[in-house]
C-alpha cells in the first residue's frame, strides 16, 4: 500500500503538478482562489491534512487527470485507498496490458479459453505449457477480448517481477491494486484490501507465470471464496493441478508434416492453416525484406518451424539470424545444433529472466527418471505400447507418463488414421536439451573423476 516512505508527500506532489502546468504559486493563487500563503505553507509541508474543498481548486486550476487527483488525496489521507478505489475501480482503471502484435493462429484455443472464463462454473483455469509457446500472448489475447466485449476489470500481475505493460506509473491506484494481488498470490497477504475494493465486482485476475505448488493457492481460494464474480488465470510451465481449477495444455503451433515438405508442395500451400509457417515468414520479412516469399525462402521457412517445433518464441530469435546467414544456412544449424538459435543473435537482458535455452533445459531436468527415460525412447515415433515395451514399463505407468509429457508440451501428438492407434514424438528441442544435459552429466562426472584423482 502506499505511504509515505513508498510515495511522495503532498507537499511534493503540489510543487511538481504546479511546475508541470507552468505556473507559478501567484498564478495558481489566482487561478484556483486559494490564497498564495496556503499554497506556500502547503508545499513547505506545514499543513498535512488541507480541506478536500482547497485540493480540489487547486487541482482544477492546474487541469490534472483523475490519476494525478486521487494522488494527491491519498497523499493526505492514506485510509483513503480503499474508499477512493472502490470509487474509481472498474474496466477503465483496471485495462489488460496491450498486445504489441497481431495474434498468428491460436483461434481455436483463443476460442475455448474466452468461452471458459465467460461461463459462471470455471473461475481458475490454468494455462501450460513449454517456455516460448505462447502462453502469456494468448492470456493478453484474452483478456483484451473479456474486457472490450464484456467491460471487465482485468488486474494483470506479471509473478516474476517484471514491470507491468499496462502503462500504469508507479504507486498509481492500478499498480497498488496489481501490488496487492502479488503479495496475496506470493505470501498471502492483503486479501482485506482487495476483497473491499473489488466486492461484487466482475474481475479477471492473471497470475502469469505462477509456478507455486497447490499448496500456496490457498489464498487465491479465499479471494474466490470472498470476491464470487473474481476469476483468476495463471500461466504455468508446471502441471500442477490447482484445487478446484482447470488445466488448459498450449502445445506448439501446427508444423508441416514430412509428407507435405517431401512433397515439393507450392510456397502457398505449406502457409494455408500453417501458422507456424506465417509467423516465420512475418520474422522473415521483419528482418530481411529483400527476401521475397518466393517457393523456395517459404519451404526452406516450412523446413525450419519444423526443425525449432513451431515453437513462437523460438521462431523468432532464428529469424534475427538471419542477418548472418542465409536461410538454407538456418535449417542446417536449426536441423543440427537448434539450441544455438533459440536465443537470438542479441543478448537478453538478464533483468527479463532466464533465456528460452536455459528455461527448455530446466523444463526437462526437473522429471522423474521414468518420464526422462521415455523421453529417450529410441523408436520415433511411438504409441504408448511402443514406449512401454522399449522401456520395460508397464501400459499404465507409461500411458500416466505420455499424458504427463502432453500436458506439459514435451512431446506433440501425431495425426491419426481412423481406428489406427495414436502416435507421439518427442520435440526437437526438447531432445536437444536433454542431450545437452547428458553432456554437462559427463562433464560433472569427468570433474568428479579428476577431484578424486588429484586427492
Amino acid at each position: 500500500m502506499m505511504n509515505s516512505q513508498t510515495a511522495p508527500g503532498l507537499d511534493v506532489l503540489l510543487q511538481n503538478a504546479r511546475r508541470r502546468a507552468g505556473l507559478t504559486q501567484e498564478q495558481l493563487a489566482g487561478l484556483s482562489t486559494v490564497s498564495v500563503r496556503a499554497i506556500r505553507d502547503l508545499e513547505l509541508g506545514r499543513v498535512q491534512h488541507p480541506r478536500k474543498e482547497t485540493l480540489r481548486l487547486l487541482a482544477n486550476a492546474m487541469r490534472l487527470t483523475d490519476a494525478r487527483r486521487i494522488e494527491l488525496e491519498l497523499a493526505v489521507d492514506a485510509q483513503a485507498v480503499g474508499r477512493v478505489f472502490q470509487d474509481i475501480y472498474g474496466a477503465d482503471l483496471a485495462v489488460p496490458p496491450a498486445p504489441l502484435r497481431p495474434l498468428v493462429g491460436r483461434r481455436p484455443e483463443l476460442e475455448a479459453l474466452t468461452a471458459r472464463l465467460s461461463t459462471e462454473h470455471e473461475r481458475l483455469l490454468t494455462l501450460v505449457g513449454l517456455p516460448g509457446v505462447g502462453k502469456t500472448r494468448l492470456a493478453q489475447e484474452a483478456a483484451s477480448v473479456l474486457h472490450a466485449r464484456d467491460r471487465v476489470p482485468v488486474l494483470w500481475v506479471a509473478m516474476d517481477g517484471a514491470a507491468e505493460t499496462t502503462g500504469a506509473a508507479a504507486n498509481s491506484p492500478l499498480s497498488t491494486m496489481t501490488g496487492w494481488v502479488r503479495s496475496l498470490a506470493r505470501d498471502g497477504e492483503k486479501l482485506d484490501e482487495l476483497a473491499t475494493v473489488i466486492g461484487h465486482k466482475p474481475t479477471l485476475i492473471i497470475l502469469d507465470g505462477y509456478d507455486s505448488s497447490p499448496s500456496a493457492i490457498r489464498p487465491l481460494l479465499n479471494l474466490l471464496r470472498v470476491c464470487e464474480r473474481v476469476k483468476i488465470l495463471t500461466t504455468t510451465c508446471r502441471p500442477v493441478q490447482l484445487p478446484g481449477g482447470r488445466l488448459l495444455p498450449l502445445a506448439p503451433l501446427p508444423v508441416p508434416a514430412p509428407s507435405d515438405l517431401a512433397a515439393s508442395l507450392p510456397g502457398d500451400s505449406l502457409v494455408t492453416d500453417r501458422p507456424a509457417v506465417e509467423l516465420m515468414l512475418s520474422h522473415v520479412s521483419h528482418m530481411r525484406p529483400d527476401f521475397l516469399p518466393t517457393d523456395t525462402v517459404t519451404t526452406t521457412a516450412a523446413h525450419i518451424c519444423r526443425a525449432l517445433d513451431g515453437i513462437p518464441q523460438a521462431l523468432e530469435a532464428a529469424a534475427s539470424w538471419l542477418l548472418l546467414y542465409s536461410p538454407e544456412q538456418l535449417l542446417d544449424i536449426a536441423r543440427t545444433v537448434p539450441l544455438v538459435l533459440v536465443d537470438g543473435v542479441t543478448p537478453t537482458d538478464p533483468a527479463a529472466g532466464p533465456a528460452l535455452s536455459d528455461r527448455l533445459a530446466a523444463a526437462v531436468t526437473g522429471l522423474g527418471p521414468r518420464a526422462t527415460a521415455l523421453l529417450r525412447t529410441p523408436v520415433d515415433p511411438w504409441t504408448v505400447d511402443d514406449a512401454a515395451r522399449a522401456n520395460g514399463t508397464s501400459l499404465a505407468e507409461t500411458a500416466r507418463d505420455a499424458h504427463a509429457l502432453l500436458v506439459r508440451g514435451l512431446i506433440r501428438q501425431l495425426p491419426t488414421t481412423p481406428g489406427g492407434p495414436v502416435g507421439f514424438t518427442v520435440l526437437n528441442l526438447v531432445r536437444a536439451a536433454l542431450a545437452a544435459e547428458q553432456e554437462r552429466e559427463r562433464e560433472r562426472e569427468r570433474g568428479s573423476l579428476v577431484d578424486a584423482l588429484v586427492e
